[in-house]
């Protein structure tokens, strides 16, 4: 976890939203344990914190890539992903033979880019939630507070 006094400060909110949001992540192509994965590489930062009118909750998805690899193992597991069901036919087409090789070999798998891409719009639409929850309970100006003295 983050050492950032204010990130402690919004378990409660963050709790909360994970419930909320539960059907985001059911309608995407991450099951629950690939997205529990996601928010392990993703941290919260405070765009502008000196300003909470202006100020932005944003997600860094620059970690991600370290779970990618255990994310499309899930999907291959049977962890389940929308995407590797329904496009099941589609995989042996475009990853099979010499082409499918060659994309694999210089990492051009279409799934493995969607499954990130669909990861990092998830962490968005996650900050702006948590960020709008935050400011609903009068909370979003102590928060920026706090991120403002680390």
């Amino acid at each position: 976890m983050s050492s950032r006094p204010w990130s402690e400060q919004i378990a409660t909110e963050r709790m909360q939203t994970d419930q909320e949001f539960a059907d985001r992540v059911n309608a995407s192509p991450l099951s629950n344990q690939q997205w529990g994965l996601v928010m392990t590489a993703v941290e919260f930062e405070i765009d502008g914190p000196e300003d909470p009118d202006s100020a932005q909750l944003v997600a860094d998805t620059s970690k991600l890539s370290s779970v990618m690899d255990e994310i499309k193992r899930m999907g291959e597991r049977g962890g389940g992903t929308a995407m590797s069901t329904s496009s099941g036919g589609n995989s042996g087409e475009s990853g099979g033979g010499l082409f499918g090789g060659l994309k694999d070999a210089l990492g051009f798998d279409g799934d493995d880019n969607q499954l990130r891409e669909a990861a990092e719009e998830l962490a968005e639409e996650y900050a702006s939630e948590l960020q709008s929850r935050l400011e609903n309970r009068d909370r979003w100006a102590k928060i920026c507070e706090l991120a403002r003295g680390t």
